[in-house]
């Protein structure tokens, strides 16, 4: 657990307000964020490289709560953004434009246009057909477009398959037999303003070495074009730092910042930083209820009322969560049950073989390290609706997404025209 949540008097609480007060009035599932947790691991990542000339812009794709972009605005963060959608939640959420990276492959015509009318500080761009299409709207708008070359180094990072990017087997960022002719077109276009690289290998990376690697590719890289008398003053170092999640080990942050400094630090660059769960992956947990305490032949199970349209994590990846009881485990003998959730799906598993002493149906868990790609990764699978957010900050608490039901839901749809409307019998 992180200093935000923590037993008081028996009880989980966020910050100094009790979870069970919180499921009593909005219900569970629910997710809780925590705003000092949120403002210490922006002020830990800024503290890193005091002294530097660095921008931290927030990787919105991360969590996408309002409430949540504006806590690490408040910060100073920029955004990092990946879709139209998320650029307009980080310009409502208060982040200036000349803060706001655009990220991702797949960028469309209305997307480039929209980007560069709000006028953000860069492109990361990710192939030589983008860089085409962003150079053609730029000259049809009389815009001069920032780009940043995002490189593909060729190094694993030795994560999770799903969220590895720094492969040339995966469709991000631009292969270094390709480099010569970007260049060529990002210095030469009248319409392109050229910036600098960037690199990302991937999320949740938690072996520090392949950063090192990239970055030491990197440094190469400026030295070459520098060499070639191009003027190459920002690197975009993107994200990836993980957080520990149950189980798993860490090494500090300090060493990242270390390899950082050792292998750009002394190219005279200013540095563009993309996190996103290492801000927002321990400030939030899912809190669920246990809706049966099922004991089969073969397992125990405790099936809880969130399922992995609530959180796909685990599903997804086979990623594991820090699971424990609202109210501090009893000192009773119980046994080890996989924690589910209703979902139909065999997949609906939120992890085998847990031990919630005393723990059984009517009781509330908390699923810790939840803030980062949990809620943001949602569905209204199964019919299910979109569960409510709740910020806190010290002893005071705020609904910051209300609970979305079906019946609203299906007011997003209608039948087709020669359909006619009918009521159940």
């Amino acid at each position: 657990m992180t200093s935000a949540f923590t037993y008081r008097n028996g009880l989980l609480h966020a910050e100094n307000v009790s979870l069970e007060a919180i499921a009593t009035e909005v219900g569970t599932p629910f997710y809780v964020y925590s705003t000092a947790q949120l403002k210490a691991n922006y002020k830990a990542f800024a503290d890193a490289f005091a002294g530097q000339n660095v921008l931290i812009c927030y990787a919105v794709k991360a969590n996408v709560n309002l409430a949540v972009i504006q806590t690490l605005a408040s910060c100073g963060a920029g955004a990092d953004v990946t879709s139209v959608g998320e650029l307009e939640r980080a310009l409502a959420a208060g982040i200036r434009p000349e803060k706001i990276i655009y990220s991702g492959v797949g960028k469309r015509r209305d997307e480039i246009e929209k980007a560069l009318l709000t006028g953000v500080h860069q492109f990361n761009v990710e192939s030589l057909p983008e860089l085409k299409l962003i150079d053609q709207v730029a000259a049809e708008l009389k815009r001069k477009a920032p780009v940043a070359i995002r490189i593909n180094p060729n190094v694993a990072a030795r994560t999770y398959k799903q969220t590895s990017t720094g492969e040339l087997t995966t469709k991000f960022g631009i292969g270094l037999a390709q480099l010569d002719e970007a260049m060529k077109l990002a210095t030469g276009s009248p319409n392109l303003n050229f910036t600098g690289f960037q690199v990302h290998i991937g999320s949740h990376v938690y072996d520090y070495e392949p950063f090192r690697d990239a970055f030491l590719k990197l440094a190469e890289l400026v030295r070459t074009w520098r060499a070639k008398g191009f003027k190459i003053m920002h690197l975009d170092l993107g994200g990836g730092v993980g957080i520990p999640y149950d189980g798993q080990s860490l090494p500090p942050f300090s060493d990242y910042a270390s390899i950082v400094l050792e292998t750009v630090g002394n190219l005279g660059c200013a540095i563009s930083f993309e996190p996103g769960r290492r801000l927002v992956g321990d400030a939030g947990v899912l809190v669920s209820k246990v809706i049966y305490d099922k004991q089969s032949i073969a397992k125990r199970f405790l099936i809880l009322d969130a399922g992995m349209n609530d959180l796909v994590r685990p599903a997804m990846y086979g990623a594991r969560h820090s699971i424990i009881p609202v109210r501090e485990g009893r000192d009773v003998e119980t046994p080890l049950a996989d924690v589910v959730g209703p979902v139909c799906e065999t997949s609906d598993l939120f992890g085998e073989d847990y031990r919630l002493p005393g723990v059984t149906a009517g009781d509330l868990v908390a699923l810790l390290q939840a803030g980062a790609y949990s809620s943001a990764m949602s569905s209204m699978y199964n019919g299910r609706p979109y569960i409510p957010e709740v910020l806190v900050s010290d002893s005071k608490y705020a609904l910051v997404r209300r609970r979305i039901l079906v019946a609203e839901q299906m007011e997003w749809e209608s039948l087709a025209p020669w359909q006619a409307a009918t009521k159940a019998a």
